[in-house]
């Protein structure tokens, strides 16, 4: 029985049946593919003898393994070019369409489905990547699935889950300068938890996500997994309507009207009924920066490494387990870290917007001596829109790398990687051990702007003493 919410409404939409496990039998309405998860998926289905069902639900495209330096065919990396021929022939086989280097659409799976318009509110979602949650920019409910269930949609276009509680976590008024949709995500995480999410789908409300561009809600609804959420959602208004309108893939002339009256009608009632609900200021949110190991370790730029005698007991282990491996000490500042490697890219932050903001700090700046800095754009299209305003030349003149589109130095399944214990200022989604390529490497995530004042300071630095 719907509750009026968005997330109940395309919940019971999408309903085939359901299961003596008392799980539901969804339908997916999208499923998107990339060469990590898809091999093994498509041998489980070859040996079954089973089609795919519905090819032209699916997409596919490269981007964890393609290098961002040089993508000349075959690949440097011989596993890498085999991985991507491995994919070519799979949706050459199943009749799939398949976006690779150089066809103009290829990229972070999570940011061409938004710009090309496949994604788009009511619809469910699946890809074999955790940060699949995405899409619920759109008002799209989007799961990330492993690899087993990446074989069941292609075999039956549907997947087996458990239906989700939702919480509602309203965050009302403007943010202050210097303050993005990244640092909204993080406070929302250190404030919840990483666990605080378990079970619920998360729906993003209140006066601050209405006044976000599309590109600031991904932002956030990419990172909802990161606080234990299997997906994370807004619901559809105009600014999800202008967006999408004359994209490749979005409905055309009267089925326009249609949808969009359509999409109206998911948004979650007055009257919708949550299982728990939160609420937050956006004026008390800072430029926020993770110190730890988890992207719930996070403080305010201004605010010190939090020392043990102010956590939750349940918090202690794991924080002396992050002051370790970060080489940190309870109670130092964090504004100053040093640091060695800056990436600006990833499906959180590797979009236009992002880049736009990254560029008016670097400009007429200089990466301090000794820096690694690069940019990789999300997308050829991002690559290519960037290089039409310019923001390249903005990127090389300060001494930024500008690089080809992929994953990169987000889960480093490329050459990008961090070498030794070197610290990174990322604008991804992880700080885990060893996630940005090496066992020993130490992330700090922050917002595109954030990661620019570190590169030409050489530090963590407040971006708010660089805005002019």
């Amino acid at each position: 029985m719907s509750r009026g919410t968005l997330f109940d409404k395309v919940w019971d939409l999408h309903t085939v049946s359901t299961l003596p496990s008392g799980q539901t039998q969804l339908f997916i309405g999208l499923h998107l593919i990339h060469e990590v998860t898809s091999p093994q998926a498509f041998a489980m289905i070859r040996e079954r003898k089973l089609p795919v069902l519905f090819p032209n639900r699916t997409v596919a495209t490269v981007d964890h393994i393609v290098p961002t330096d040089n993508q000349a065919r075959p690949l440097a990396d011989s596993l890498a070019e085999e991985m991507l021929q491995a994919l070519e022939k799979n949706c050459q086989d199943y009749n799939i369409r398949f976006y690779g280097i150089g066809s103009g659409n290829q990229g972070i799976v999570h940011v061409i489905a938004p710009e090309q318009g496949l994604t788009q509110p009511g619809m469910t979602i699946a890809c074999g990547d955790s940060h699949t949650s995405t899409h619920g920019a759109f008002g799209a409910i989007a799961f990330g699935i492993g690899t087993s269930q990446v074989r069941d949609v292609l075999a039956s276009q549907t997947l087996a889950l458990a239906k989700l509680k939702v919480r509602k976590i309203e965050v009302n008024g403007s943010l202050r300068p210097g303050v993005y949709a990244k640092d909204v995500i993080l406070h929302i995480i250190r404030k919840l938890g990483v666990k605080g999410g378990v079970g619920y789908a998360y729906e993003f409300a209140g006066s601050t996500f209405a006044q976000m561009t599309m590109e600031e809600r991904m932002t956030v609804c990419n990172m909802a997994i990161e606080g234990g959420a299997r997906c994370g959602y807004v619901n559809p208004d105009q600014v999800t309507f202008d967006y999408l309108q004359g994209r490749d893939q979005a409905p055309k002339g009267e089925a326009w009207e249609q949808a969009v009256a359509w999409w109206q009608s998911l948004a979650s009632d007055p009257d919708a009924v949550y299982d728990d609900g939160v609420v937050f200021d956006a004026a008390e949110i800072p430029p926020t920066v993770t110190w730890g190991i988890t992207p719930g370790q996070g403080i305010g730029v201004n605010e010190p490494i939090p020392e043990p005698k102010y956590l939750p007991d349940s918090e202690k282990a794991l924080a002396q387990e992050a002051y370790t491996y970060m080489q940190l000490e309870p109670g130092q500042p964090i504004q100053g870290t040093k640091v060695d490697v800056c990436f600006i890219g990833s499906c959180t932050n590797g979009r236009i917007s992002d880049l736009r903001e990254a560029a008016k700090i670097a400009q007429g700046r200089q990466v301090a001596p000794g820096i690694k800095a690069f940019v990789v754009p999300g997308s050829e299209r991002v690559k290519e829109a960037a290089e039409a305003e310019g923001l390249d030349q903005i990127f090389t003149a300060a001494g930024f790398e500008w690089r080809e589109p992929g994953c990169s130095m987000c889960l480093a399944m490329n050459p990008d990687k961090l070498q030794g214990s070197q610290i990174s200022a990322s604008s991804s989604n992880r700080n885990f051990k060893g996630r940005q390529g090496s066992a020993s490497g130490r992330t700090l995530l922050m917002s595109p702007a954030m990661v620019v004042a570190a590169a030409v300071t050489g530090q963590v630095t407040d971006v708010r003493e660089l805005l002019n």
